[in-house]
């Protein structure tokens, strides 16, 4: 059989193959550079600016800090909502203690968190509940534990995390951040972690996608010269 032959049918079966991804490459990149990076990101739902922490003189000395807090490995001095705090480093271990007292602000309990969130929080809608978790959800499962879930009753399904040993925000996620997140694991074909870029099946399908490619325009050419006058 001629060489065109096979080339007709490694065109054709090799588009049977990838198309259905090719189209869902197309899918999840027009989504992606259709919304902005930045409302993916959530930075349009809670802000992280504080106010400028205060010239006092009267926070707790370090000597004083860490006669308090044996072990002491490293703290910074920091606001948190509307007053000064050390946070402090343990080890592994994070928490807040009031800078002019020293008297341990953390974990954060429920009644605090809720407040966090609401200061952070740039929308209008009410909480709509408040959980402390052990177990991280996947849309925040490189985040450590545990760890504050306050979700907003907007149209978005907000929620905020916070670390209760910190305060810190530590993810922002709506329902435009989840779609972006399914879009992405196509997008990448890794169906389980959603980080790996490098992963065998995005290769194997780009291998294809080009095969695809080079056997079309190899049609191409020989149609070209089937035609061209003796």
């Amino acid at each position: 059989m001629k060489p065109a032959f096979w080339a007709r049918r490694a065109h054709k079966w090799i588009a049977l193959v990838v198309g259905v991804q090719a189209l869902l490459w197309m899918i999840s990149g027009l989504y992606m550079t259709s919304i902005s990076i930045d409302i993916i990101h959530g930075d349009h739902l809670a802000h992280t600016k504080a106010k400028p922490l205060s010239a006092s003189s009267a926070f707790l000395a370090p000597d004083a800090l860490r006669r308090q807090y044996p072990g002491l490995t490293g703290f910074r001095l920091k606001r948190f909502m509307d007053r000064e705090v050390y946070e402090l480093r343990q080890g592994q271990t994070l928490s807040l203690v009031d800078a002019r007292s020293g008297e341990p602000l953390s974990p954060l309990d429920e009644a605090t968190a809720r407040s966090l969130a609401a200061s952070l929080y740039q929308g209008k809608a009410p909480i709509a509940a408040v959980e402390l978790l052990h177990e991280a959800p996947s849309e925040v499962k490189t985040r450590p534990l545990p760890m504050w879930r306050v979700s907003f009753a907007d149209s978005n399904e907000t929620a905020l995390y916070l670390s209760p040993q910190s305060g810190e925000l530590l993810a922002k996620r709506h329902d435009l951040w989840r779609w972006f997140d399914f879009l992405w694991m196509f997008h990448i074909m890794d169906y389980q972690e959603r980080t790996d870029v490098n992963n065998t099946l995005l290769r194997i399908a780009s291998g294809l996608g080009l095969a695809f490619a080079l056997s079309g325009v190899w049609l191409l050419l020989y149609s070209f010269s089937k035609r061209r006058p003796a």
